[in-house]
């Protein structure tokens, strides 16, 4: 059965509003933009569109991943976010829990690195891949934040530097630490949802030049 394209805006996902950008409270399995199929047709986007007519997308994030998702108002201020994105200049950390507990980073800082090439995995869209070979250069900071010895999870801060499709999803999968509500890449578990956030932003106003800097804790 579709899902009413007139679906709610709800303030509470509200972040941060002005003039010029909207940053939003994005919930786990809601798209961030429309899909092929009329069932596919409530997201996001859509819903801030019917309250700022003027809001554009300038990234995306996964449907399953939950987290901060920012939108442009106008095209001025979408080019301007987009050339940030584009040019690494909008810090992004995530939260994680995953399966089994990594090995502590041995670098003075306490993060560690995961430097894979990533793919498209063609035959099995929209899965990607490892590539040693033919996948591009594709690297992921991340720090434990703390170990529960009752479920055997790991909760990680997470600073992806590259931005490729899947690439949290499929680098901890990948050192065999699978995010926990994965039905991509991870365990066939119990988790009601995928237990990934988007919690924090950093980024210079495309306007003032200001340093916004933007919060949402994870629900997990």
């Amino acid at each position: 059965m579709p899902v009413p394209a007139e679906a709610p805006f709800h303030p509470e996902l509200v972040v941060h509003e002005d003039a010029h950008l909207l940053a939003l409270d994005k919930p786990a399995g809601l798209l961030a933009v429309p899909g092929r199929g009329e069932d596919k047709a409530d997201c996001l986007s859509a819903r801030a569109q019917r309250r700022w007519p003027d809001a554009l997308v300038v990234h995306r994030l996964d449907q399953a991943t939950s987290g901060l998702m920012l939108l442009a108002r106008g095209p001025q201020a979408q080019r301007a976010l987009g050339a940030a994105f584009a040019g690494r200049r909008v810090h992004k950390r995530y939260e994680a829990l995953v399966h089994g507990r990594p090995a502590p980073p041995a670098s003075a800082d306490g993060w560690g690195e995961i430097d894979l090439p990533l793919i498209l995995d063609w035959p099995n869209r929209p899965l990607s891949k490892v590539d040693h070979a033919l996948g591009k250069p594709s690297l992921t900071r991340w720090r434990p934040l703390g170990w529960d010895a009752v479920t055997g999870t790991t909760r990680l801060a997470l600073e992806p530097v590259t931005g490729r499709s899947h690439q949290l999803r499929v680098h901890l999968q990948a050192i065999g630490h699978p995010i926990v509500g994965d039905l991509l890449y991870g365990l066939r578990d119990a988790a009601p949802q995928l237990m990934l956030h988007a919690c924090a932003l950093r980024l210079a106003h495309p306007v003032t030049g200001q340093t916004l800097a933007l919060e949402s804790p994870a629900p997990f």
